[in-house]
Order: structure tokens, then sequence, then C-alpha cells
């Protein structure tokens, strides 16, 4: 797959701000979805309007703020939902998941479960899954070696790491995790986080005070 045949679109939707991803096929228009932490109609209308064919929602953990949107998705496009088997518990308890203090509570039972270094295969790229835990037990990302894009949900942020004081959580994981993981990989790898603003490897390398 050549480098510029990925086109990543954010939108920021939920009640925490999160990054909801498509990663398009430009070729195909193909589409996965990561994170869909809401499904509001602007976000399906253009989907619609560009003629995206949704191929799978990704999810880099099971917190609310990144799972909420799924029954919209699902109703729409009949797709699997892949999230690592260790955040099975936490997407599946809204106490764990956080939805029980900020909304009325949501779980999902219908996951796809992943493992670490599996590759999927899907909307035409391959997403490597490195298992990232720290933040929940089942936190990956997913790294598009050959479109050199990084995928880190809440593990890292520009200049900064997730939160690890939910629970399940852990500092020395996460960083560990980050360490070994990520910062491995090329400095020119594009990393787009769960939240804020868009970094590189290179980038935090050099900068983020937690490493």
């Amino acid at each position: 797959m050549r480098e510029d045949y990925m086109k990543v679109e954010k939108f920021v939707t939920g009640i925490i701000s999160t990054n909801c991803y498509l990663a398009v096929n430009e070729e195909t228009r193909q589409t996965a979805v990561i994170d869909p932490a809401a499904c509001p109609s602007y976000l399906m209308g253009h989907i619609k309007s560009e003629g995206l064919k949704i191929e799978a929602v990704l999810l880099t953990h099971g917190h609310f703020d990144h799972i909420m949107g799924l029954d919209g998705f699902l109703k729409e496009y009949d797709v699997p939902v892949y999230l690592h088997r260790d955040d099975e518990q936490l997407i599946k308890d809204p106490g764990l998941n956080q939805s029980g203090v900020y909304t009325s509570g949501y779980t999902f039972g219908s996951a796809t479960y992943i493992e670490d270094n599996e590759t999927l295969k899907t909307a035409g790229f391959e997403f490597k899954v490195l298992h990232t835990p720290g933040h929940t037990p089942g936190g990956v990302c997913y790294y598009a070696e050959a479109e050199k894009v990084l995928f880190s949900g809440d593990t890292l942020f520009q200049s900064s790491v997730g939160r690890t004081d939910f629970p399940l959580g852990s500092m020395s994981d996460l960083v560990r995790g980050i360490r070994e993981k990520l910062m491995v990989l090329p400095d020119d790898v594009l990393v787009y986080p769960g939240h804020m603003g868009e970094t590189t490897i290179g980038y935090e390398k050099s900068h983020n005070p937690f490493l």
C-alpha cells in the first residue's frame, strides 16, 4: 500500500471531546473507524455523502468516551468491532468503563477480541496491534506501518501520556509499553491520539516529560 492511499479524517465527538478517526482508503473508499465516541448526524452524513464504505471499527480501549457511538454505527453498518481481550471485563461493566459516572451507563458485548502483535487486515490496510496496557488493561495502539501512521488512543498524547488513576490503571505498565512498543518506531510516524492534537514519534522521544 502506498503511503498516500490512507487519508485520516478526525471528528471530535462525545462529551469529553474524543477524537474519532476515519482511516479512508482513497482508492477504494473503504474505511476503518477508530474509537466512535458518539454517532452524530454530521459524521454519518459525511460518510454517506463521501461514499465511504465502513469495513470495521477499531477500539483502542473500552472506556465509555471511546465506545458510545457503537450502537449507532452498527445500526447502519454490520461490521466487526475489534478490542483487546484484556478489556472484555471493562467494556461490559459501566463502573469500570466510567459510563456509570458520566451517563446512565453503557456496555457492549459483541466485540471481536484481538491479541498483541496481531495484524488486522481491513479497508485495504494492515493494522498491527500493539498492546500498551496501563490506561486500561487492554489498551492498544494500531500501527499502519506502510502508511507510517499510529492510532494511539489514550496511551500516548502530544507531550503527555494517558491517565492511570482509573480502576485497573498502572503508570509503570503504561510508560514501559510506550518505551518498548512505541518509541522504537521510526521518528516520522504520525501519531493520532484519542484526545487533542497529532504528534510524531520523533517529537515525543525528544519532548515527552513522562518518558
